[in-house]
């Protein structure tokens, strides 16, 4: 396919030198990358971009799993960063303060970042925090709905409380989407007039003090549970129990221009839930604890991310309180400050990136086949119920068409970040780190979100209960999965 030149190259172009503004901004972008004292001038620069992405009132929220939107807490946003080298198309990374992005939302994200940008989607990162205050983006789900809700059969439905109404589902507003991404278009354009030279890059890494445990612990008797959710810690036995198998640290990448770091980009494997549910739109304790960061170095550019968190929650240490949002908090930009003291820092390498590819196909178990989600999608009296069902029809639809998950890795000399779709489980992250480990892995989760959750094997041996909902994946995953992240990794199957 035809490819645009990178952005920094259109800026040098004979048409744009002719306008007033461009000669400018050309001019200030050779200024700076002279700046650094090194003997050779860098060839790679660091845009970073922001830019408002709340839902307005009313606007579902987690897929309409919870109240819709009914006042801003805190505004919700999409923190970028494009990473440019000379030689070569450059690298995009978002993350975006919602619960999912799914279907072609997913996509659409992608090639508008590539088109802005001046680079192929395949070398497009988009990723969400998973606050569950805030949308799932699924088009697809919510033309389900629609279609179907329409007829209005739902309202002859006896409700489920006899107190209340039946509502009418739905699951996202599709032409929000649209509005969202004109002002990421904007947002974008403006950042190349910033760009600095980057020289060098940092890695740090902190051990997180309380916040994260694993859905699955054993109780006193031996036996297992999957019973710890995000709000367990009012639960003698799930907050008792051991935190269980999760990744403790909390890792931060950082980018350099000579002594002066730029940007830093922090990474965490928890379901970012703590008092949620109340249509209160929210960044939660993950995204405040990036604005205190942000706060305190307000030179310094900051992102966060959410690791493989799919059966990783705070519920061990979280009762649901705004108290436990307050510890919470603290402790996670504790952990910020502490993993960047411990930045080590290296000339900065060429980017590369490879890709694993993975068909993981829709669950067929009983109770999810299409039919039988067909039959809840008309059939149910919970709103939930059948926005759910939609949800799992659209990903039906792309799993039937022959769709397969891309698995991203970007290296960066001895870094290398990957892109997990939806909310793998933790063990994913863990594995791509035992492949690794000369190599600072950073796993990112909440990519391409359709399939829900995807578990290992041993989750569906012992009955997880997570996997009752919110799953449109089967039995089978694990092996596709860890295929296709030696793939990523480029490690060969001998």
């Amino acid at each position: 396919m035809d490819h645009q030149p990178p952005p920094l190259a259109r800026f040098f172009s004979t048409q744009n030198l002719l306008q007033p503004l461009h000669f400018l901004t050309a001019f200030l972008l050779i200024a700076i990358s002279v700046l650094p004292c090194n003997a050779n001038p860098p060839s790679t620069h660091l845009a970073t971009f922001e830019t408002d992405v709340t839902i307005p009132v009313g606007h579902p929220c987690m897929g309409g799993g919870i109240a819709p939107a009914r006042r801003v807490a805190q505004p919700l946003q999409a923190k970028g960063l494009i990473l440019m080298q000379a030689n070569t198309l450059p690298f995009v990374i978002v993350s975006v303060d919602w619960c999912e992005i799914r279907g072609s939302a997913f996509q659409e994200w992608k090639q508008v970042l590539a088109q802005e940008t001046g680079t192929d989607p395949s070398r497009v990162l988009v990723t969400s925090t998973h606050v569950h205050d805030a949308p799932v983006m699924d088009p697809e789900a919510e033309f389900i709905l629609r279609d179907t809700e329409r007829g209005g059969a739902w309202k002859n439905l006896p409700p489920p409380d006899p107190k209340a109404s039946i509502q009418m589902a739905s699951v996202c507003w599709p032409d929000f989407n649209r509005i969202v991404l004109a002002r990421v278009r904007d947002a974008v354009r403006v950042s190349f007039a910033e760009a600095v030279p980057i020289t060098e890059i940092g890695t740090g890494r902190a051990r997180v003090d309380r916040i994260a445990s694993n859905r699955r612990f054993l109780l006193p008797d031996g036996r297992v549970s999957y019973a710890r959710y995000s709000r367990s810690a009012r639960n003698p036995e799930a907050a008792e129990a051991g935190e269980g198998d999760i990744d403790p640290w909390l890792r931060t990448l950082s980018f350099w221009n000579g002594d002066k770091c730029v940007c830093e980009f922090h990474t965490y494997a928890v379901h970012p839930m703590s008092s949620y549910g109340a249509g209160e739109v929210s960044i939660d304790f993950v995204g405040l604890a990036r604005e205190e960061r942000q706060k305190a170095r307000p030179e310094v550019f900051q992102i966060y991310a959410t690791g493989c968190a799919g059966n990783v929650t705070a519920g061990k240490y979280n009762d649901g309180t705004a108290k436990s949002r307050e510890v919470l908090t603290a402790r996670l930009a504790t952990a910020m400050e502490a993993a960047f003291q411990s930045t080590q820092r290296r000339t900065i390498s060429p980017v590369q990136i490879r890709h694993g590819s993975i068909a993981l196909g829709a669950r067929a178990t009983k109770g999810y086949t299409r039919e039988e989600l067909q039959q809840r999608l008309l059939g149910s009296s919970s709103p939930f119920a059948r926005a759910e069902a939609a949800m799992g029809l659209a990903w039906y639809d792309l799993a039937d068409s022959g769709h397969r998950i891309d698995l991203p890795a970007i290296e960066l000399g001895h870094v290398r970040i990957l892109l997990f779709p939806a909310e793998s489980y933790v063990e994913y992250a863990l594995y791509a780190q035992d492949l690794s480990p000369d190599n600072f892995v950073i796993s990112l989760g909440y990519g391409e979100c359709g399939p829900g959750y995807i578990p290992i094997e041993r989750a569906w041996t012992e009955s997880d209960q997570n996997l009752r909902d919110w799953a449109w994946v089967g039995p089978g995953s694990e092996e596709p999965m860890r295929r296709a992240i030696r793939e990523a990794l480029g490690i060969k199957d001998k």
